[in-house]
Order: C-alpha cells, then structure tokens, then sequence
C-alpha cells in the first residue's frame, strides 16, 4: 500500500507528484466545499438569522464566506502538487485567455453574481420583473438566478441580465408597492360620487394600506365616460399583483353599483340612407 501511495505521476516544476499528494489535494478540496457550505449555512441562518438584518442580506454574507473558504481551499490544495505563487500566475495567465475565448459568458455571469451579492440590488425573497420574467427570487447561484414564478414554475435566469437590463423590484429597500387601477364610469356620474365611492371600495380591502391612504384622480373625460384611477398602497400582496387588482376591481364593482352609479355602456350608431338620395347623385 505505501508503494502504492509513493507512486509517481507526474512533475510539476521541482515537485514530484505521486499518488498521496493528489489523494490529499482531493481530500483539501472536498473538505473545503463541505466545510464552505457549512459556513454558508451556519451565517446565514444560525448566526445572522438572530440579528435584524435581511434574508437577502445574511443570504449574500454566507455565499461570499463560502467563496473565500472555497477559494482558500483550492489554494492549499495546490501546495501538495507544487503549484507556488509562480506557477499559479503563469497558470492564471493562460487561464484568462482560454476564458477569454470558450468561457467569457460563465466568467461574466460569475463576475455579475458577486456584484449581486455585494450591491443587493434584489435579495432572497424580492418580487421582481425583468422582461417578460416575473416572480420571486429564490436562490442567487455563481452563475444564475432561480425565480420562481406565481404558476410554481422555476426559471433559471443569467446573472449577467440582472446587471445589464432594467430591473423592476417591487420590494426593493421598503416592503411595500402602489398600484394604479384604472376605473371608468358614465358620463355625466357625479364627480365626488364617484371619487368616495372609489375610496370607499379601497377601504373595504385588508390589504390596502391606510398610510400612505388611497388617492383617486380623474385621469381623462370623453365620449366612453370618466376615465378615473385608485391609486392604492399595499405591503402584503407584493407578490400577487393580479390578485390585488383582481380584489379591488371586484369591490369597486360593488360599491358602484350599490351606490347607483351607472358604468359606461357601447353605444352604436346607425344611420339610415336613402338609396334614391344616392342613385340621384
């Protein structure tokens, strides 16, 4: 067995590899993803979770210990092999531009990660949409985002678009988002009818906020009717903006109608024409 262990391999400058000194370089290795993961979990949720900080933000201090431990580890483990200071910048140098070539979007997603995880720009648990992407973030990986959407369906989204691209976070510093809901009545309603009405109907729902207080503001008039919208605040349904307006539509809906306010109805015009007027033309 000790013959075995003895083996050589290979020659990495002055150094001997043999087969105990790649066994240990392994050992170091596996030992530093375990112990990283270990770390990452035992600050984020045991030694930070009794503070006042974030999710998000005890989330992004435990992936970035687990990097350094990773990255740690992976250098001790160099040592057995006779990988030094030197070889590893000459190694690094060719790295870069290998990655250069095959690898430049993994570094680029790697790279808009960590400044994820140290700007926060959205965190675990924050309701965004990028594009036609809307959902909650989840995990924040070394190369991608896993949101997962209100149908339960989990994307997986590049780092790089986050950094990029316009992002919308409806839960970004403060927990709460106003919504806009458009409502029109007939022409020729009572104005300041309706607008109680409006903040009657928005009063009537848990999940509208009292501070700020709901607004209502007669946006346009015409030959549809009064064009209003509700402006409400909300901190609960953050993350089901259908649903919200689903609620508040079917309440206003309601009080309108308990109130005898008429809603606007199609109107189609038709005119009648002589034919003998056009037959003398």
């Amino acid at each position: 067995m000790g013959n075995f262990l003895s083996t050589r391999l290979f020659r990495v400058g002055e150094t001997q590899v043999t087969v105990s000194s790649l066994l240990l370089a392994a050992a170091i290795i596996v030992g530093s993803l375990i112990v990283s993961r270990l770390v990452r979990n035992f600050v984020a949720d045991r030694l930070l979770g009794r503070t006042r900080l974030a999710v998000g933000t005890r989330y992004a201090i435990g992936r970035v210990l687990g990097y350094v431990i990773l990255f740690l580890g992976i250098l001790v483990a160099l040592q057995p092999l006779g990988v030094n200071a030197t070889t590893l910048a000459v190694f690094g140098g060719a790295l870069g531009i290998g990655l250069g070539f095959g690898l430049q979007d993994i570094v680029k997603n790697f790279v808009a990660g960590l400044v994820i995880l140290i700007e926060r720009p959205i965190q675990i648990g924050d309701s965004i949409e990028i594009g036609e992407i809307v959902g909650d973030v989840t995990e924040i990986r070394a190369r991608a985002t896993v949101v997962r959407t209100n149908d339960d369906i989990s994307l997986i989204v590049p780092n790089s678009k986050f950094i990029s691209e316009t992002v919308v976070n409806r839960s970004f510093r403060q927990p709460r988002v106003r919504y806009r809901i458009p409502v029109t009545v007939a022409a020729g309603s009572n104005l300041g009818e309706t607008e109680a009405a409006l903040l009657e109907a928005a009063g009537k729902s848990e999940n509208v906020l009292a501070d700020p207080p709901p607004r209502v503001w007669l946006d346009e008039f015409g030959e549809r009717g009064l064009r209003f919208e509700l402006l409400c605040w909300t901190s609960r349904l953050l993350h089901s903006a259908g649903a919200f307006r689903s609620e508040i539509n079917r309440l206003v809906y309601e009080t309108l109608l308990e109130r005898g306010i008429a809603l606007p109805s199609p109107q189609l015009d038709v005119r009648l024409q002589d034919p003998g007027s056009t037959l003398n033309r």
